[in-house]
């Protein structure tokens, strides 16, 4: 049994999952959030997979322990290594990011060309593209770590010649092979959304991993029927591993809010 006055536990390794949590906050107004950044331990994307895992566990941990109805692991390196061992140890629903943007690239492309872009841990797991294979095996899958686009996304740097001129290096082979769906297989790329869009064209409809993940919430609770009861108070709380200040000063741009009541834990 999920208790529907739970809140809905978020967790990344730093700031990015902000942008899976805003689609949940739209689509699901009602429900209360609790989100931890593992700010201390960023970036997953070049970790091993046995040490994402580790970090993975620590962090739903915490969150459990507050009591959450509802797991979103809101990091694509996390999902790609660490979403089975979540699910088994856990007794909450436990979703990823990976299965949300698969199926609907799946279900927006018209020739099967999908191509995928993400860190370079993401990429390198291939979960993306075996997800993508498993839903579609005609397709075709192409794929590309773009590592320069967090930083940009954090330090603020959305449009203008520098991401353009980064989105056009590393979507240019991309393009080339004809693709007609790009899935953003990171929570930072939606920051940068307008610049992808203007470098692939109108002709490759943009897939956003946290979109998709906000619809899987939504599902999972109507299945569940544990929804928030109706006029119940809601609320969100952030926890971060590192500096709060830090993560206050980049997170607004991820949130498009205010970001307060942020509270420090030890995960080691």
């Amino acid at each position: 049994m999920v208790d529907s006055n739970g809140p809905l536990g978020v967790f990344d390794s730093g700031v990015g999952g902000l942008t899976v949590m805003d689609a949940i906050m739209k689509r699901l107004p009602g429900e209360s959030i609790i989100y931890l950044g593992d700010t201390a331990r960023v970036p997953y994307g070049t970790k091993s997979a046995d040490t994402v895992i580790r970090y993975a566990k620590g962090c739903a941990g915490i969150l459990v322990e507050r009591g959450i109805k509802l797991l979103v692991v809101a990091c694509n390196t996390a999902s790609a290594y660490a979403i089975d061992a979540l699910r088994k140890e856990l007794t909450i629903p436990v979703l990823g990011v990976i299965e949300p943007g698969a199926r609907r690239a799946v279900a927006a492309t018209q020739s099967g060309r999908i191509g995928v872009i993400g860190t370079t841990g993401t990429i390198r797991s291939e979960r993306y593209q075996k997800t993508i294979k498993s839903l579609e095996p005609s397709s075709r899958v192409f794929c590309k770590a773009c590592p320069l686009f967090v930083p940009l996304a954090e330090e603020g740097w959305t449009t203008g010649s520098v991401p353009l001129l980064a989105a056009s290096t590393y979507l240019a082979e991309m393009l080339h092979q004809e693709i007609d769906t790009l899935v953003l297989g990171c929570t930072h790329y939606p920051l940068l959304k307008r610049v992808i869009a203007e470098t692939v064209g109108p002709g490759v409809t943009l897939v956003d991993s946290a979109e998709a993940t906000s619809e899987a919430v939504c599902n999972t609770l109507s299945e569940l029927n544990a929804f928030r009861p109706e006029g119940s108070p809601s609320q969100r709380s952030f926890l971060v591993t590192d500096d709060p200040e830090n993560f206050e000063r980049t997170g607004r741009r991820f949130l498009n809010d205010a970001i307060d009541a942020i509270e420090w834990v030890d995960v080691s």
